[in-house]
């Protein structure tokens, strides 16, 4: 982020009264901002009122005497229209034309269209999948043929990793209804497609820079590898989900993709090292102009790029005299004319983060900064009035987001700011020299990488504090309600800043509030036995063993969701810990249950599948000095108070069962019995594997059954109801993108009489034993 404009007065000396900065322009961008809003959002007889009222605003301004004559509120007048209408021509365009009427028949055709983004592999139900957007400019089907420009998103096999971006491709797939601002999904026949024209020159070249900064860092450990070519051009492919939510709930999000302090950072050194070569005047402003194009260019023209470009080139003007007002009347006018170029923009949150932000440190950054340099040193000042005043004009949209307020952001960003200029800069610089140059260009990287490192350090240690985050409604009322709050917070601030005491004891109460966890009351309940972890899409399991100690089963996708669930139930000590298996959503959170608890011994699954996933549960338990045995099959082990016998899968079960998944239907499953109470714990076997393991154990019955693979269709419901389970636990991440569970299991194990309970709606899950026999007690 830019040094904001100095103010020319020294600590101590009585603060100048500023003159109020010229609003209009941010007046104007609020009325294109809801045209566009209602363009979009409103139904067809509200947008027409509204474009009749602009057209007598428009008429009045231009025809009528006196002070109603305004050519200036034509103008402004003018610019809401074009934004509305536009967002209205938008959504009609997206369900309207022939794409979208041929998707409504769900019709085979043949397309070309033009790539305008990079493939991005996600997971599909039956494998990997890549996403793909692009604009259609020829359609077939039907016997007609149209020439078109209707945006759509492909959806393909793995075939069309390398697909570039810019190219023009022929293909022949299925059209389906789609929601948002596409006319369709595409879904075309398996195979590449066929490519008609290749990228542009500069699209090309952009492409040999990114590969260049991926191999730069290629050396270094996994997240490096994946976090420097985000920080530096929004490059996010193969980010651990884990991190990301460790981003998320330490307000470092910007971070993982294109901001404006990217394009800051790089033009800035840019402009620095034309200085340093003799370049002056108006060259410079070529220079910024070139490094602006080259950095949108590299990160791409999507419109999230050239808003982040756009801010960022506002934040530059921070360093101009007199910047602040300058860079709200041009705030204005961006957010104006990025409405104006795309509307779809005023119901992207990424857009409303971005403006709030920029907002939040022209508007009040500098006052706070002013206040505390009264007894802070005026770069420390500067270093937390940035990230507080951003923090705080975002903090209404972030707490609709995610339904959580950051007690640690400010913090966390402060912290990894001086991280950010040398991973952004060196990052960019080592992936242009290893375009010609490979090990130049990872020596020119490493000290980027460290910095990553850093960055990723804060991340996971912000977000497994006890209390980095405190939950908000995201009602109406919730939110005006925070929205009050923090009008009212930017009002005082300046006030409370100026005052030494006041500001450290305020930071010490929301310190302690942060680092001592809260009481949970009544939690864990009397008697527990088992407790299924609210870890998201993903199992963590944990069974009593004794005072303090337990059992635990999978780790989650993440740290700190794994290491609260412990805390909170106060485990001190990791009798057994079993991996059923490798997936990222069973052992991602590893290294939380290992955090300050010793364990005595660890089973996994005898089946290294995922290889990348067994070899980093293998690192990272060697560097807790443990080793992973394979599960002893049909043993029975006392562990404490708790009786674990492992019963799929053994020495003559096979491994990978036909029609299976082989790290799914390798799952360790444990029967465990602890006071009297028996429970089955299944992993992710999927019906193969619940076949062979119920003729295994023919007729067994159980008390409490973890249900396989988060209650995914792919069961076998002849086995799971079988068994007689009172009680069913479901670990499964809320709105997953799988359909888990899915209705049909919920349906068959309630009418055989078993009680079903998600941890998406209703957190961590208890199995308590009650005088009547069995209860359940939830967190939330």
């Amino acid at each position: 982020m830019p040094a904001l404009e100095r103010s020319g007065r020294r600590p101590g000396e009585q603060e100048q009264s500023r003159p109020l900065p010229d609003l209009r322009t941010t007046w104007l961008a609020a009325a294109a901002w809801a045209g566009g809003l209602c363009g979009l959002r409103a139904p067809e007889p509200v947008v027409a009122v509204s474009a009749l009222v602009l057209v007598a605003l428009l008429l009045l301004a231009l025809l009528g005497r006196g002070p109603a004559r305004s050519p200036a509120r034509a103008a402004a007048v003018l610019m809401v229209a074009v934004v509305l209408v536009g967002g209205w021509a938008r959504t009609t365009s997206a369900t309207h034309g022939p794409v979208a009427e041929l998707a409504a028949q769900r019709a085979w055709v043949e397309a070309e269209l033009v790539v305008t983004s990079d493939p991005r592999p996600v997971a599909g139900r039956f494998g990997e999948q890549v996403l793909v957007r692009g604009t259609v400019r020829e359609v077939a089907g039907g016997g007609r043929h149209w020439q078109v420009r209707s945006p759509v998103v492909v959806v393909a096999d793995p075939d069309w990793r390398e697909v570039a971006l810019g190219s023009t491709v022929s293909l022949s797939g299925r059209l389906q209804p789609a929601e948002g601002d596409v006319a369709a999904l595409l879904r075309p026949r398996a195979g590449p497609p066929s490519t008609v024209a290749e990228p542009d020159v500069w699209w090309r070249a952009a492409s040999v820079v990114r590969a260049g900064i991926r191999r730069a860092v290629e050396p270094r450990p996994e997240d490096q590898r994946v976090l420097v070519p985000s920080l530096v051009v929004g490059d996010d492919a193969g980010l651990d989900p884990g991190l990301a939510d460790d981003f998320r709930t330490t307000g470092l999000t910007h971070l993982l993709a294109v901001s404006g302090t990217n394009l800051t950072l790089m033009v800035g050194f840019l402009l620095v090292a034309g200085r340093w070569l003799g370049v002056r005047g108006r060259g410079r402003y070529v220079l910024a102009a070139v490094g602006i194009v080259g950095f949108v260019l590299l990160a791409r023209t999507e419109p999230s790029v050239v808003r982040a470009a756009t801010m960022g080139s506002i934040a530059l003007l921070a360093f101009t005299s007199n910047g602040r007002d300058r860079g709200i009347r041009t705030l204005g006018a961006a957010v104006v004319v990025l409405l104006m170029w795309d509307p779809t923009l005023a119901v992207t949150a990424g857009f409303a983060l971005s403006v709030l932000a920029t907002a939040g440190i022209l508007l009040l950054a500098p006052g706070w900064r002013d206040a505390a340099r009264r007894w802070l040193p005026p770069r420390v000042a500067e270093a937390v009035a940035v990230p507080a005043a951003a923090q705080l004009a975002c903090t209404p949209v972030v707490a609709a987001l995610s339904g959580e307020v950051s007690l640690v952001a400010v913090l966390a960003n402060v912290l990894v700011a001086p991280a950010v200029a040398p991973a952004t800069v060196l990052g960019l610089l080592g992936g242009l020299c290893a375009v010609v140059w490979p090990a130049l260009g990872q020596w020119v990287a490493w000290p980027a990488a460290l910095s990553v490192g850093w960055v990723i350090s804060v991340a996971r240690w912000g977000a497994g504090l006890p209390v980095p985050a405190v939950t908000w409604g995201t009602s109406l009322f919730a939110l005006a309600l925070l929205t009050g709050l923090c009008v009212l917070g930017a009002i005082l601030t300046p006030r409370l800043l100026a005052r030494p005491v006041p500001t450290l004891l305020l930071c010490l109460a929301v310190l302690l509030a942060v680092v001592v966890p809260r009481p949970i009351r009544g939690w864990p309940p009397p008697g527990w036995l088992l407790v299924a972890c609210d870890v998201g899409q993903g199992d963590a399991l944990v069974v009593r063993s004794g005072p303090g100690s337990a059992v635990v089963v999978d780790a989650g996708p993440e740290p700190a969701a794994a290491d609260r669930c412990l805390d909170r139930l106060g485990v001190r000590e990791v009798s057994l810990l079993v991996l059923t298996h490798y997936h990222q959503d069973h052992v991602g959170g590893l290294s939380g249950v290992l955090d300050g608890r010793r364990v005595a011994q660890v089973w996994a699954s005898p089946l290294a599948d995922p290889p990348e996933g067994a070899a980093e549960v293998a690192r990272t338990l060697g560097a807790a000095g443990l080793q992973a045995l394979p599960a002893p099959y049909l043993e029975i082990h006392q562990v404490g108070a708790a009786s674990v016998q492992p019963v799929w899968p053994g020495p003559g079960l096979p491994l990978v069962v036909a029609d299976g998944d082989g790290a799914n239907d390798a799952s360790v499953v444990l029967l465990v019995e602890v006071d009297g109470v028996r429970l089955l714990l299944t992993g992710d076997i999927e019906p193969p594997a619940q076949a062979g393991l119920g003729r295994a154990v023919a007729g067994l019955r159980v008390d409490v059954l973890k249900v396989p693979h988060h209650g995914s269709r792919a069961q076998d419901m002849e086995f799971l109801t079988s068994l007689g389970a009172r009680v069913a636990l479901v670990p499964v991440g809320e709105d997953n993108g799988y359909g888990h569970p899915a209705p049909e299991l919920l349906a068959a194990l309630t009418e055989r009489g078993t009680r079903v309970l998600r941890t998406d709606t209703s957190g961590d899950l208890a199995v308590v034993q009650v005088d009547s026999g069995l209860g359940v007690a939830s967190l939330e």
